[in-house]
């Protein structure tokens, strides 16, 4: 054999071995859609009467080996509520079996149009088995939602007209209460199931 075939045929071994070989450690890291805080808030001591359950006290802590969605917004909004919750459901079909494992609670902070019923029967058509969480104590209201840095404001102009503005950003709560990621708005289906499997795999 020739000294250059004795290359060639080396050269396509070396190949073979590269191809062939585990690359586990050099792919690259999913990366979250979402963001992270430092220090991340922590609401465990949150709680909220759960409309969906006879207004028992709601825990902002996901059960073990679980993860919490919390979503502060209100039913009449035009937009960007029903936006989000119907991209969180199509992540939720994304996810399969995983989905089961999560669990969402719509904080409404429009309670004095958003009854019991309402508020529960609209989160509910989004994401049967959701929690509608509905406090008609302002202060209880506003504390739960500046635990999360959520913030809003609902106002009754001059001719009865009710504006209500809220930031759209959700949040992911762990079984330690603490706020492990929050997605703004805009988030698409395809980032909210990545980043679930991602919280998942830690």
């Amino acid at each position: 054999m020739t000294l250059l075939r004795r290359v060639a045929v080396a050269s396509v071994g070396l190949l073979l071995l590269a191809a062939c070989g585990d690359d586990s450690e050099t792919a690259a890291p999913r990366l979250l859609s979402g963001y992270e805080t430092d220090p991340a808030p922590v609401v465990a001591d949150v709680t909220l009467p759960d409309a969906s359950q006879n207004g028992d006290d709601f825990r902002m802590v996901a059960g073990d080996g679980r993860l919490l969605i919390v979503y502060f917004g209100y039913t009449s909004c035009p937009d960007v509520c029903p936006t989000t919750l119907a991209e969180v459901k199509k992540a939720f079909k994304q996810l399969g079996a995983k989905a089961d494992l999560v669990d969402v609670a719509m904080v409404t902070i429009d309670p004095d149009r958003d009854t019991d019923d309402v508020i529960t029967g609209y989160v509910q058509s989004f994401l049967p088995g959701s929690h509608a969480l509905r406090s008609t104590d302002p202060e209880q209201l506003k504390a739960a939602a500046d635990a999360f840095g959520a913030a809003f404001s609902v106002t009754t102009l001059d001719d009865g007209e009710i504006e209500v503005s809220h930031s759209a950003s959700m949040y992911v709560v762990d079984s330690t209460g603490t706020v492990v990621l929050a997605w703004p708005f805009g988030i698409p289906a395809d980032g909210i199931a990545t980043d679930l499997e991602i919280l998942f795999d830690r």
